[in-house]
């Protein structure tokens, strides 16, 4: 576009504004930021980059759209459930503002391949929901010398910073600095475990979007170096200023052949057994054959429908050691819970309580991927 145009386009309002100015906005237009997780904290996040006009969103998600997650999750209508976000996004990205270039990737960020989609972009935003895709994409940001946005929420609580991004003297603090090692076992629960109140993503990732604006534009001071905590019942924030620590206790990897064989995965797990988790096939398999018990750790939903001669229980996960009691005298146990997460750590926390007698696993990928597979040997028969 050109310079006239703009000013008199849909971005005037914010050219109008002082210190910003078309030199700004043409900062934004050729800007290229990606946004890992579209979901509550991506979803706004992408919204508001895309009608300030950044000129290339990157999005990453390998998840569909689903019912539970509409309340915050506000790209997505009714209509899109079952439908990979990254497309639904894009869609709506564009109804928004067509003149910016959306880049999609549906698969799931890993060490193989963070480098290899990151490189391309000035900034990172992670909208994720768990410690492994913190650590690895904070990682990722570290050997590729790019800024991070991180946001997390949890039931009323929001949390902010912008990560490895040096101011004056002081050296970028990175993920690491602040949260050395992941959580043990029960300290930490997830949105799917705990909840989390609708508005309060949408906060904190218009909050990203604010800071990925003021990195790119160079207006006002970042929150780097700096945590901002938020708490919705009482509207109270407090910040928190971060330091590099001395020694600190890191394991990033120095070199992109160290970071793609780091094991994220039992970095973030507290050493759990991969042998402990079996695959939705399998999973089917031992369905079908009822010589499986099933025990369901998701706070709502609907129960899963087996036939009533297959041993099913509901038990939350934060009840888990209170009601471990209820569970039958079943040899093989599988635990199953939204995304496959934390399925994990029930079943460490259910392998201490029964010892060797019984088998207890995870199902790998949680129940999106077993409705996933459902669908689709449904389509082939």
């Amino acid at each position: 576009m050109t310079g006239e145009s703009i000013m008199h386009g849909r971005y005037q309002r914010q050219i109008k504004l002082k210190d910003f100015g078309e030199a700004a906005q043409n900062k934004l237009l050729h800007a290229k930021v990606i946004v890992i997780g579209a979901g509550g904290l991506g979803c706004p996040a992408l919204q508001y980059l895309a009608a300030a006009g950044v000129g290339t969103l990157g999005i990453v998600d390998e998840d569909v759209v689903s019912l539970e997650n509409l309340h915050r999750q506000l790209l997505y209508t009714t209509g899109d459930i079952g439908r990979p976000k990254t497309e639904c996004a894009r869609s709506a990205l564009l109804a928004l503002n067509p003149e910016v270039m959306i880049m999609t990737f549906s698969t799931r960020l890993t060490n193989q391949n963070a480098l290899e989609i990151l490189q391309p972009y000035d900034l990172v935003i992670d909208g994720t929901d768990n410690f492994t895709s913190r650590y690895l994409i904070n990682d990722a940001c570290v050997l590729l010398n790019k800024p991070l946005i991180y946001g997390s929420v949890s039931q009323y609580e929001g949390q902010l910073s912008v990560f490895n991004y040096a101011t004056g003297k002081d050296s970028g603090v990175n993920y690491r600095d602040v949260f050395p090692r992941p959580p043990g076992e029960g300290e930490v629960m997830n949105c799917e475990e705990a909840g989390v109140l609708g508005v309060l993503p949408g906060i904190i990732g218009t909050m990203q979007a604010n800071e990925a604006i003021k990195l790119v534009t160079g207006i006002g001071k970042p929150l780097a170096n700096q945590l901002f905590i938020y708490h919705a019942l009482t509207s109270q924030v407090y910040q928190v200023e971060l330091t590099a620590s001395e020694n600190p206790e890191s394991d990033i990897p120095a070199s992109e052949e160290a970071y793609r064989e780091f094991d994220y995965h039992w970095f973030c797990s507290s050493g759990f057994d991969p042998g402990c988790e079996i695959d939705v096939s399998r999973f089917n398999e031992l369905v079908k054959e009822g010589n499986v018990a099933v025990i369901d750790i998701r706070t709502g939903g609907n129960n899963l429908g087996f036939k009533k001669s297959l041993p099913y229980y509901r038990i939350p996960f934060s009840a888990l050691d209170e009601q471990n009691s209820l569970i039958g005298g079943e040899n093989e146990v599988v635990v199953v819970c939204e995304s496959g997460i934390s399925s994990k750590d029930a079943v460490k926390i259910l392998s201490e309580k029964f010892g060797p007698e019984k088998k207890i696993y995870s199902l790998h990928g949680g129940i999106r991927e077993w409705k996933k597979y459902l669908d689709h040997e449904t389509e082939r028969t």
